[in-house]
């Protein structure tokens, strides 16, 4: 699968996705998308402009991948949802499961606020 990847100081954003994502082509997304968690530069931003409809079973997959990106201390960020897909994803109830901004300058500003949150948050704990 071909996406675009564009790196900032602080994340990469992730687009050019088709629109019609399957479990196979999500499940290729994911794996490419974990091997961000042994860069510099950690955090994504998935870009979903364009994507008209993704399988439950792929959109779960997101959702997962969401979840190890978090537990592993980076954020993942999905922006630029088209409306008939953010329906779908509320109707089988996994949107209020992501991370979701209308826009990618939004994701941007979230993982920075995050980006934050964990420096402060570390500077907290005991040693």
């Amino acid at each position: 699968m071909e996406v675009k990847t564009s790196t900032k100081e602080r994340f990469t954003v992730i687009s050019g996705l088709p629109g019609q994502l399957p479990v196979t082509m999500t499940e290729e997304l994911c794996r490419h998308l974990t091997t961000y968690l042994r860069q510099p530069v950690k955090n994504i931003v998935l870009n979903m402009e364009g994507v008209q409809g993704i399988d439950e079973a792929a959109a779960e997959n997101l959702v997962r991948t969401q979840q190890e990106f978090y537990e592993a201390g980076a954020s993942f960020v999905i922006c630029g949802m088209e409306p008939s897909l953010e329906a779908q994803l509320d109707g089988l109830d996994l949107l209020e499961l992501m991370n979701v901004t209308p826009t990618e300058s939004e994701a941007w500003d979230i993982v920075q606020m995050e980006e934050i949150e964990r420096e402060l948050l570390d500077d907290e704990e005991p040693e």
